[in-house]
């Protein structure tokens, strides 16, 4: 088929078939049963979403996000273009210096603008088979994302580097658990500012062939991010299809700073995906109470989507949210809180009422180890994305230290619940087999039912079987050294990288992508700043 070289790749893969990198781990006790639940390119939601409040209380958060968008405004700075946008879209914009807007949206203003954004869309993958719907009852699990520092057991916290940018690819990359290979996974501080975003992107080329987010950082790195698209997918593949996306920040409170808007401008232009993400830190950028940082949240991220929509209708966009609480004692952001966590949960309500796909929550963690505290910070806030109904999941792995660090072990740890919320999203299916009856009849009472056929039947498949918990007696296990589940985290994070293999490229296309790198690297002295 035409399209394989094209996407630069050698041969299809069936869905579902693994080679030895998506084996989370490959060798281990649990190898068999991990392998029985196949590796599948998204989830589809089994379970319904979990609505908290009423429609009256969802009214009343609209409408707060209409007054701070109608009676406070936006402002814009420093991209005239995106303001000529907004103005002729009906906006009032009133200059507040030669390069700084404030832009007002009358009620409904922005709903009606973003009714042209798809509800559900389809992210293209350099491998057909792990292609990704995002929208709808499709649920995307992505590594953690802008962490400066990586750590694990035995070398500490130290700056990233592209050595470990290219580890943590290949990490996402062997996990069943994870279907995109998500975007800076850490800062490669080792390669200058201005060029390093060139190495990233190749990195999730070159190492995996799951779907990846690009640079944000600068518009001529979108456009880089873009360009290189055009290499691997081919340029009308390209224009007729999302096969990247960008993930940009609001500056809260209620400011767009124009580096943001020239990249979703860039993004949109060529139709690409990008996602919208205030982040807001409650008493800090943000009303101390969650019902008014959500009205803020979704004022901002509906100001951010429109603008997708008015440089190129139907171009792809992401509703998002990141909240966070924070200690007002010392000022340090709090990570993995309830307050947020409910927030997450409104948020996915109003994403519905807007029709558009949603990113929120993740495994975060203020915890400086991968311990009991990462852990349970971590689920408080995943289930709140879970059961909030977000459709992209970014920091699914290795979040740690208030997103400051990369943890490798704390990465394979996520990846491993991660494996259990595929079981969890999948409910309970309820027909005459499951049900059962015959396992109780075949035997009759009084007898076990190891041997019998409907258990034999569903032995591999029933339960999810960790690969990294240890479920062992207290006295086996400690005979077998009391290692804990970090320790086997360490372990397990290596035994992946020692089998990792790279997913086959085309020679053409990777001697394209090395020359495109090389020419734009000579063109620009090194930045570091």
């Amino acid at each position: 088929m035409s399209g394989i070289r094209t996407l630069g790749i050698k041969t299809a893969k069936a869905p579902g078939r693994r080679s030895r990198r998506g084996r989370a781990g490959g060798a281990g006790r649990s190898a068999p049963r991990q392998n029985a639940h196949l590796h599948v390119p998204f989830i589809t939601r089994k379970i319904p979403t979990y609505d908290l409040l009423n429609d009256e209380a969802l009214a009343r958060i609209e409408q707060a996000a209409d007054r701070i968008l109608a009676e406070i405004g936006i402002e814009l700075r420093e991209d005239a273009e995106a303001m000529r946008l907004y103005r002729e879209a009906g906006a009032t914009v009133t200059p507040v210096s030669d390069a700084a807007w404030n832009i007002r949206f009358e009620p409904g203003m922005l709903r009606e603008i973003l009714k042209t954004a798809p509800a559900r869309f389809t992210q293209h993958a350099r491998n057909p088979a792990n292609n990704v719907e995002i929208g709808g009852d499709a649920v995307v699990f992505a590594p953690a994302y802008g962490s400066p520092f990586v750590m694990d057991l035995d070398k500490g916290r130290r700056y990233g580097t592209i050595a470990d940018f290219e580890n943590l690819v290949k990490l996402a990359q062997s996990s069943p658990w994870l279907h995109h290979s998500g975007g800076t996974i850490c800062e490669p501080t080792d390669i200058a500012v201005n060029k390093r975003h060139l190495d990233m992107v190749h990195a999730h080329m070159r190492y995996s062939d799951r779907a990846f987010l690009g640079s944000i950082t600068a518009p001529d790195r979108a456009a880089d991010s873009i360009e290189m698209c055009r290499i691997l997918f081919g340029a009308q593949f390209v224009d007729e299809n999302c096969v990247i996306m960008g993930n940009f920040n609001t500056t809260s409170p209620l400011v767009l700073d124009g580096v943001t808007t020239a990249g979703i401008r860039t993004y949109a232009a060529a139709g690409q995906g990008s996602i919208h993400l205030p982040f807001l830190l409650g008493g800090a950028v943000s009303p101390l109470t969650m019902a008014g940082s959500v009205a803020q949240c979704l004022a901002e991220s509906m100001a951010s989507c429109a603008l997708t929509q008015l440089v190129r209708p139907g171009a792809p966009a992401v509703l998002a949210g990141f909240l966070s609480s924070m200690s007002l004692r010392s000022g340090s952001p709090t990570f993995g809180t309830p307050e947020p966590a409910l927030g997450s949960l409104v948020m996915g309500q109003l994403a519905r009422r807007l029709n558009l796909p949603l990113r929120c929550a993740g495994n975060f963690s203020t915890s400086k180890r991968p311990d009991g505290q990462a852990m349970q910070q971590s689920m408080m806030s995943m289930m709140s994305a879970i059961q909030g109904g977000a459709n992209y999941i970014l920091h699914t792995a290795g979040f740690l230290d208030g997103l400051l660090s990369m943890s490798y072990e704390k990465f394979v740890m996520d990846c491993d619940m991660a494996g259990a919320l595929h079981a969890y999203l999948n409910g309970i299916e309820v027909t005459e087999d499951t049900l059962g009856v015959e396992a109780l009849a075949q035997n009759g009472p009084g007898e076990h039912l190891f041997g019998t056929d409907h258990t034999l039947r569903h032995y591999q498949t029933a339960y999810w079987d960790s690969g990294l918990n240890d479920d062992q007696p207290f006295e086996t296990w400690d005979e077998q050294g009391g290692i804990d589940h970090a320790q086997r985290a360490n372990a397990r994070w290596k035994e992946i990288l020692a089998g990792y293999e790279a997913p086959p490229m085309d020679e053409s296309t990777g001697e394209a992508l090395n020359d495109f790198i090389a020419r734009r690297k000579a063109s620009m002295p090194d930045a570091w700043y």
